[in-house]
């Protein structure tokens, strides 16, 4: 075991935004260590968008993100021989990674040609609050909702 916990490291901006929320956003899209393909499709992708819509390709995706960030999530617990869903409030970290994962995962998934158009596809969709990611994070919270009555035997 550690000694102390992993001091977080400092991520570097990207080249096009100067945000390193979207250099975490590209090294989650990575696959296989390919992080200048990563950074292509990401960059594609919001050329996609602003073709598409006429806006800030960087503000719809922070939009896009914000919105499928869940506030709560059920976490299973045993107690007396009994498995219970219990509701627990996230913290900002972790929202931000499930919101991420979420976005990236359930536009692999969609209908389309490239990577990059379903990436697009996806964040539009999140940023107007349709799509599967915003779908997921709205069965998370009616899941935390109908376990609110466990919600005492939180840790």
């Amino acid at each position: 075991m550690r000694k102390s916990r992993a001091k977080k490291r400092e991520r570097s901006p990207d080249p096009r935004y100067a945000d390193p929320m979207v250099t975490r956003f590209v090294n989650n899209l990575m696959l296989s260590g390919k992080k200048s393909t990563a950074f292509r499709v990401f960059y594609a992708a919001m050329d996609r968008i602003s073709e598409q819509t006429g806006e800030d390709p960087h503000a719809i995706w922070k939009k896009a993100l914000a919105n499928a960030m869940p506030e709560v999530e059920v976490r299973s617990r045993r107690i007396g021989g009994s498995t219970f869903q219990i509701p627990t409030e996230i913290r900002q970290d972790r929202k931000i990674a499930i919101g991420i994962k979420w976005l990236i995962t359930y536009a692999r998934s969609r209908n389309g040609k490239s990577t990059a158009e379903k990436l697009a596809a996806e964040l539009i969709a999140a940023s107007k609050k349709e799509g599967a990611s915003i779908k997921k994070r709205e069965d998370v919270h009616r899941m935390a909702e109908a376990n609110k009555a466990f919600s005492h035997f939180r840790v």
